[in-house]
């Protein structure tokens, strides 16, 4: 039987030791890789293209709501995507469900039902909550993001977070005309003619404060 390659792609140490848990109670001979930001996760999957399951959350530093998820579809569709998240409502799961995702969980389900998600998936099912519909608008979304490099989803997410061309180079390591040459091509790619439009679309991945902190919401 051949090996199953799994990454595990959250900030919090104890949630990623959680998952390997339930991965390697369920799974045999398994490889597991972990990833603790956007970054870390980027280069884990280009490394390990034959992978079989990422399974994702949300919130990581160098993430943006869901670029990391357009990012794993766009660039790595062959891997599917369990998202496991505390941002665990209806609107969130939809448009997970929209941008790709092969399913989702709560954080706070148990590992039975984890692992049990993981092996559906791995034959080939989805797993979302019943009446799950996807989002149309996220549908077109997703598609125009598609026809992005790698290095063009990063000036882009750079770009929304407020960066000039001279951060985003030196963050890049590459020089201003490279990067005046990569907002050139995402304008030409999306369909836009301004800095302000791109920012306006990366913003549309954004996931509420709020959904993503419950309990900050309930203590308000």
């Amino acid at each position: 039987m051949s090996e199953t390659t799994v990454l595990i792609a959250d900030d919090h140490p104890l949630f990623r030791a959680a998952l390997t848990q339930a991965v390697e109670q369920n799974l045999d001979g398994v490889r597991i890789h972990q990833a603790e930001n956007m970054g870390q996760l980027e280069t884990l999957a280009a490394e390990q293209q034959d992978a079989d399951l990422v399974l994702l959350d949300l919130k990581m530093p160098g993430a943006r709501g869901f670029s990391s998820l357009v990012h794993l579809r766009s660039h790595h569709p062959a891997i599917p995507v369990i998202v496991i998240s505390a941002a665990d409502d209806t609107a969130v799961i939809r448009r997970a469900m929209s941008f790709g995702a092969a399913g989702f969980l709560s954080k706070s389900a148990p590992l039975d039902a984890i692992g049990q998600a993981i092996r559906n998936v791995l034959a080939g099912d989805t797993v979302f909550p019943d009446n799950t519909e996807e989002n149309q608008d996220d549908n077109a979304l997703a598609a125009k993001l598609e026809s992005l490099t790698p290095q063009q989803f990063r000036v882009l997410m750079m770009l929304a977070d407020g960066l000039l061309n001279k951060q985003i180079a030196y963050e890049l390591k590459v020089s201003e005309a490279t990067v005046k040459a990569h907002m050139t091509a995402i304008m030409r790619k999306l369909g836009i003619f301004s800095r302000t439009q791109a920012a306006l679309i990366a913003q549309q991945l954004d996931v509420d404060d709020a959904a993503l902190n419950p309990a900050d919401s309930d203590q308000s």
